[in-house]
């Protein structure tokens, strides 16, 4: 009992490794920061601080060969997200969505509604 409840204190101190990285969806469109770098392993947050609703999708080709699809909405392929006639998968202001990367590579991505307005971020795991 003593030894989970010192495991909970040493969570709360900082022990438990490297801070969640957290990129943020902009009222200009844009994901900040655009490119992130984080270890094997690490989750990254996407926030939505917008009042438009964004997206965090996969470009599949940019995958890391062995590497999951990723996309807000959880859809299992870019052509899923593209060909979706819902707003399953959007973010609305305050909202988050997380995912994991387990294999080292780049991984471009983007936000549906603002592609066009170049609305694409980088995960660099290394």
């Amino acid at each position: 009992m003593l030894t989970a409840g010192m495991a909970g204190i040493a969570g709360c101190l900082g022990g438990g490794g490297p801070p969640e990285p957290i990129v943020t969806m902009t009222s200009d469109l844009r994901f900040d920061p655009v490119e992130i770098t984080i270890e094997p392993g690490q989750q990254v947050t996407w926030e939505n601080k917008s009042p438009a609703p964004h997206t965090a999708s996969a470009y599949e080709e940019s995958l890391p060969e062995e590497a999951a699809y990723f996309a807000s909405g959880g859809y299992e392929s870019e052509r899923a997200v593209r060909q979706s006639t819902s707003s399953r998968g959007f973010l609305e202001r305050g909202e988050t969505y997380s995912h994991t990367f387990d294999i080292p590579g780049t991984y471009r991505y983007f936000c549906l509604p603002h592609e066009e307005n170049r609305m694409i971020g980088r995960v660099v795991v290394e």
